[in-house]
């Protein structure tokens, strides 16, 4: 078994609405959100500032239901700041020979000006006569 690591949601453009330096650790996000996408509390996340190019990994925790929260907490506090636009990125490690079969399928929501959701579809792979066909932007729920 090969196993791969392929996104399976995507919060594009998210706005920080406050950093918490003081806080041990992780992104606070509207539950609404990661919920959309499938991101799970404690779920790993890599998060792009798209302002200042900082990179980073940590966990997600929810914030308050309905807030459209997005603040980083502990170190990452001090790698953005409020109003600057991220990319947050949710992975999940997959039998490569499954994918191939299979597909695979990544939901993505991409955020106003204040965190409502502006756009959604999901990112597919599947299996066309044993070739991986990507589709970019397909319909979701």
């Amino acid at each position: 078994m090969k196993i791969i690591r392929l996104m399976h949601g995507k919060l594009h453009r998210v706005r920080v609405t406050s950093a918490n330096v003081d806080y041990i650790g992780s992104i606070s996000i509207d539950p609404d959100l990661m919920e959309k996408v499938g991101i799970l509390p404690l779920e790993e996340v890599d998060i792009v500032n798209l302002n200042n190019a900082h990179r980073w990994s940590t966990y997600a925790i929810p914030a308050l239901r309905g807030s459209r929260e997005i603040c980083p907490n502990g170190g990452a506090a001090l790698l953005c700041q409020p109003d600057d636009i991220l990319i947050i990125y949710a992975y999940e490690q997959c039998d490569r020979h499954d994918i191939m079969m299979k597909g695979h399928k990544a939901k993505v929501l991409v955020a106003d000006e204040n965190n409502n959701i502006a756009d959604f579809f999901e990112q597919t792979l599947t299996n066309n006569n044993g070739e991986i066909e990507f589709q970019e932007r397909v319909l979701g729920n």
